[in-house]
């Protein structure tokens, strides 16, 4: 993507009603006032909420949203020019209950309260195989202590990746952690019984790795009492 397309994109997203983009500092030091108030002031209802972290192009949030109308969704993206499609796509659909966020994840608990998320998915992030970098990986014990934290009790999360690695590293952790582990699959499109909210919708990647043939993986969990 261009330079240029990338600069529309980011003015386009100023005009979405659905596209919000604290600044860090308003997160970090509190000053984010949507955080408790998700419902109260941007959904005006009291449905779940359901976030997408890592959402790109947001083809989850915005299909799940079609399929769930009382259910609110939120895709969050360091890359508003990601989102910008899905957050145009939703507008024009009309759809009251999702919404795109560009910030960090690791600032998920400045952008939600102690329980007021109802469920987390995690599509195709970056395995960070690198040691190195091993602190930014989406499902290493710090950010699984985050997503406990904004979870409400027996609220599940979903993590798809076409990384086997990315699969066996969580899988690992979690059984370490006394996590509960509901479903997991090395090879989630090969199993006939494979629950239909994974493989209903396809992100643009996942689309990408399936022509490649490369198996995409699927765990769902939740955190003991």
């Amino acid at each position: 993507m261009g330079s240029k397309n990338k600069l529309k994109r980011f003015n386009q997203n100023l005009t979405f009603s659905n596209v919000i983009q604290p600044t860090r500092e308003e997160l970090v030091e509190s000053k984010f006032s949507l955080k408790g108030n998700w419902n109260k002031i941007f959904f005006k209802n009291n449905n779940p909420i359901v976030l997408e972290l890592g959402c790109g192009k947001g083809e989850y949030s915005v299909y799940l949203a079609q399929e769930h109308p009382n259910k609110n969704f939120i895709g969050i993206d360091l890359k508003g020019a990601r989102f910008w499609s899905g957050a145009k796509e939703s507008l024009e659909l009309g759809l009251p209950n999702v919404a795109f966020v560009r910030a960090q994840i690791e600032l998920v608990t400045d952008l939600f309260e102690h329980n007021e998320v109802d469920e987390i998915w995690i599509t195709f992030p970056d395995p960070q195989i690198k040691y190195k970098r091993t602190k930014h990986r989406l499902t290493n014990p710090e950010f699984l202590a985050k997503y406990n934290s904004i979870l409400k009790k027996d609220s599940f999360i979903h993590l798809k990746t076409d990384s086997e690695y990315m699969h066996g590293y969580t899988l690992g952790l979690l059984q370490g952690m006394g996590i509960e582990v509901a479903y997991a699959h090395h090879d989630l499109y090969s199993n006939p019984h494979a629950p239909k909210e994974a493989t209903a919708i396809q992100t643009y990647y996942e689309s990408i790795y399936l022509e490649e043939n490369k198996p995409i993986t699927y765990l769902k969990f939740k955190f003991p009492e």
